[in-house]
């Protein structure tokens, strides 16, 4: 893997490939820059791809004491742009990647983006009496705090029925069945250090980027899965109607992770989104 080093000093790890105006892609909380495997071949063929293991992410050590929080991924990501010195990239966010973009734009503007795309996420993950467009809708502070106790006492199986137990029936069927699957996510997950995925997941829980929405300037694709673990698609529609232009794309019956459901529309939508401003 190639990496960069980050105004603290952390080592971040990150594979480039393709050639081409840059596309840089966001992964989701405790996932890899393995996520956008699928979609390399079609993406490398027209730009030049970075995907990156975020702070706290990869299974790779933290050398440096900082705390992996959506603001110092937002600036590892404004350092990524830096040591590469992109301009105009497009940048996708899954989940966590969604935040950490919401998160840069708010910190650093958005000079150096040209495009944007955001998967299946709320601008604000918790939940309250003026806002049910969170996860679940009903998943508010205390019930936060009870989660995150659980993630202390067993990671690996909180985060697995943190999905299993949402919206979605065939993620809930899965998990009761226990098959291989399942079995396979919880040994990734049980490799992996908790200490800063559980720290990340307190910053990304206590985050709202409702105000930064109306002021993106750039266009912006959306790709929510109708039947999202975590969010009606009263949650899609909010963020539409609340981005200037944004373009919505919901693909039925699928979860939280509609782009890997839906790999083939998925890279046409995300290709197609980019055509359109170049041509």
């Amino acid at each position: 893997m190639d990496h960069f080093l980050t105004d603290d000093g952390e080592k971040l790890h990150l594979k480039i490939s393709g050639e081409g105006p840059p596309l840089v892609l966001l992964h989701g909380w405790t996932s890899t820059h393995r996520d956008w495997n699928p979609f390399l071949e079609a993406f490398e063929a027209k730009h030049r791809v970075f995907r990156w293991d975020a702070r706290g992410h990869g299974g790779h050590a933290l050398k440096s004491a900082t705390v992996p929080t959506v603001e110092r991924m937002a600036r590892d990501l404004q350092n990524l742009l830096d040591h590469y010195e992109l301009e105009q990239a497009v940048v996708a966010g899954h989940s966590m990647g969604a935040l950490t973009l919401w998160q840069y734009l708010r910190d650093f503007g958005s000079t150096r983006l040209s495009r944007l795309v955001f998967i299946d996420q709320s601008p604000k993950l918790l939940t309250d009496d003026s806002w049910k467009r969170g996860i679940y809708g009903d998943f508010d502070h205390r019930r936060n705090a009870a989660f995150i106790g659980e993630l202390e006492k067993d990671f690996a199986e909180t985060v697995l029925r943190l999905a299993a137990f949402g919206h979605n029936e065939r993620s809930r069927a899965k998990y009761l069945e226990n098959g291989s699957g399942i079995e396979t996510a919880r040994q990734r997950l049980r490799a992996l250090n908790p200490r800063p995925l559980i720290d990340c997941w307190t910053s990304l829980t206590a985050a709202d980027y409702r105000d930064v929405l109306a002021r993106i300037p750039i266009p912006a694709l959306l790709v929510y899965g109708g039947a999202s673990n975590f969010y009606s698609t009263g949650t899609a529609e909010y963020v539409r109607d609340s981005i200037p232009d944004a373009l919505l794309r919901i693909y039925e019956g699928v979860d939280h992770a509609p782009h890997l459901w839906e790999r083939e529309r998925f890279v046409k939508d995300v290709l197609d989104f980019i055509d359109a401003g170049t041509t």
